[in-house]
């Protein structure tokens, strides 16, 4: 599998979950986990994509705070500053992103102003970040799924 499958299989998750958002997590070219959003089933603001997947392979896991190295999140979406400062907290490696909050500044008001990459330059981790990926179609998410 290559990075565009990864995407795919996070937009997949989105649908799955109704939302705009999903979320893969590959550790050496595998999937170990993916989930989509479940704020509203959940009942929980904190049930995003990326947290959802990064709290249920840390519990499967048993690893405790912080992962090994090597682990990659592909997301539909560009991460919030809660799901960015969970992968600094957990340890991804790398985020891949499709949508960027760039690409909706005059569609969602309710977007912070502070990056994903702007939160990952200021932490203790480095964690290269890409943008961009299948751009197109996860934003026909938003479209198909209206927030």
């Amino acid at each position: 599998m290559n990075p565009t499958d990864f995407m795919e299989l996070a937009i997949a998750e989105a649908r799955k979950s109704k939302t705009p958002f999903g979320a893969v997590i590959v550790k050496d070219g595998n999937v170990v986990e993916q989930r989509g959003n479940s704020v509203k089933p959940d009942s929980d603001p904190t049930a995003h994509a990326e947290i959802n997947a990064i709290r249920h392979l840390m519990q499967r896991l048993q690893v405790g705070a912080s992962l090994d190295d090597g682990y990659v999140l592909y997301t539909t979406c560009e991460p919030c500053p809660m799901c960015a400062a969970t992968c600094v907290w957990a340890g991804i490696s790398e985020i891949v992103y499709g949508v960027g909050n760039d690409d909706f500044q005059d569609e969602n008001p309710n977007l912070f102003e502070l990056r994903c990459q702007e939160l990952v330059a200021r932490s203790p981790n480095k964690i290269k970040i890409t943008g961009g990926l299948l751009k197109e179609k996860c934003k026909q998410l938003h479209d198909e799924y209206p927030l």
